[in-house]
């Protein structure tokens, strides 16, 4: 079962609590998360357990009907109005990937990375062209930087949606179901980005329905269904010996699905 966690004083984001409800449907239902620095976190479970819903209460994009996150000095407690300057104050601890992209059509790769630095954190155009550079090069697109995401493949608009978000230098990066959009050739490239991140000590939490990249890449597995957590353990515990009958129910049907 899912247990509130609190702030540790190695904890990014503490989120206790959180509930959503969309309508008649009460899509989050008490989610509790704790993400310490260098934490890689994978949440997985079948449509409609609340991935999604959660990771976007995590910086503010949807707005929880209660509960409360802490990072920091920050505090926002879902069960008051959250002003906007407090929305603001979250969203800036984080960083999105989204499942399409999102890039602006009508500014080159170059452009789009470099517009959250100068309208956002009012860097010089010079500043967040010298900070985009290194990043599209990390990723092999330095040679695209001129170029407008019609010309790019898949692949490539979500490294540049990566890049983005990298350019940021957030707390924290989420990444909401990033393969998805992506024909299954161009997952790969997308992945390895991902992990190569995982690596460097970048703190992420990513919903995904790639299970055997997040057995490879988390530290820690959260299973989610009926807006909460089943189970949450390492990717050898999760994978290996689920505990919940729910998790090795999904595991069985995801893995296993001819029963072999």
């Amino acid at each position: 079962m899912s247990h509130a966690e609190t702030a540790s004083p190695s904890s990014v984001l503490a989120a206790t609590g959180l509930r959503k409800r969309f309508g008649d449907n009460e899509v989050l239902k008490g989610f509790d998360l704790d993400v310490h620095r260098g934490e890689v976190i994978a949440l997985i479970g079948p449509s409609g357990s609340g991935k999604t819903t959660a990771l976007r209460s995590l910086n503010g994009l949807e707005t929880p009907d209660a509960g409360t996150i802490v990072a920091g000095e920050l505090t926002v407690d879902f069960a008051e109005r959250v002003t906007n300057r407090t929305r603001d104050r979250l969203r800036d601890l984080s960083s999105m990937v989204f499942q399409h992209h999102n890039l602006f059509p009508h500014l080159t790769v170059l452009e789009n990375v470099t517009e959250g630095l100068t309208v956002v954190q009012g860097l010089k155009k010079a500043e967040a062209k010298a900070r985009a550079l290194p990043l599209l090069e990390r990723v092999g697109l330095a040679e695209k930087a001129n170029d407008y995401p019609a010309s790019l493949s898949g692949g490539q608009q979500q490294r540049v949606g990566i890049v983005r978000a990298l350019a940021l230098e957030p707390d924290l990066l989420l990444f909401d179901e990033p393969t998805s959009a992506l024909d299954p050739e161009l997952v790969g490239e997308v992945l390895t980005v991902i992990k190569e991140l995982a690596e460097q000590g970048w703190t992420m939490v990513i919903v995904t329905h790639e299970l055997d990249f997040a057995r490879r890449v988390a530290d820690r597995i959260l299973f989610l269904d009926g807006g909460g957590v089943v189970e949450s353990g390492s990717p050898e515990q999760i994978f290996r010996n689920p505990q919940h009958p729910r998790t090795r129910r999904f595991l069985d049907r995801i893995l296993r699905p001819f029963g072999d």
